[in-house]
C-alpha cells in the first residue's frame, strides 16, 4: 500500500474562533515529520442539503499507514486533539489508501 490520506469533515461550534484553530493544526503538523503534506479548505459553493452542515475539510497525507498510526499515537497530536475536539460540533474521519484516477498535470 502507498499513500494513506487522513480526511476529516468538520462543523464548528458557534463562537469558535476558526483562525485559531486553523493556526494551531498548522503549526501541529509543521512539527511532524511524518505529514507528507496538509490541506484544508472551507466549503464555497454547496447548499446547506448537501453539506449538511459541514464548513470546513482538512487533509492531511502520509506515506503509509505506520506514518498516520504515528501520527494518530504521537503526544503532540493527542494534546492538539483534545483542544480541536472541543471546537467541533461535529466531525467525520476517514482514512483510506490513495489511489491515483487522474494524475495532477505538470506545472506549464
Amino acid at each position: 500500500m502507498g499513500e494513506v490520506k487522513h480526511l476529516c469533515l468538520v462543523r464548528f461550534k458557534e463562537g469558535v474562533v476558526v483562525d485559531d484553530v486553523l493556526k494551531g493544526m498548522t503549526e501541529l503538523v509543521s512539527q511532524m515529520d511524518m505529514v507528507k503534506s496538509f490541506e484544508w479548505g472551507e466549503d464555497v459553493l454547496n447548499p446547506e442539503m448537501l453539506t449538511q452542515g459541514f464548513t470546513h475539510v482538512f487533509s492531511l497525507t502520509f506515506a503509509s499507514t505506520d506514518d498516520l498510526t504515528s501520527y494518530m499515537s504521537h503526544e503532540k497530536h493527542a494534546a492538539f486533539a483534545g483542544t480541536f475536539m472541543a471546537a467541533l460540533d461535529k466531525v467525520i474521519v476517514i482514512d483510506f489508501p490513495v489511489v491515483i484516477a487522474k494524475p495532477p498535470l505538470p506545472p506549464a
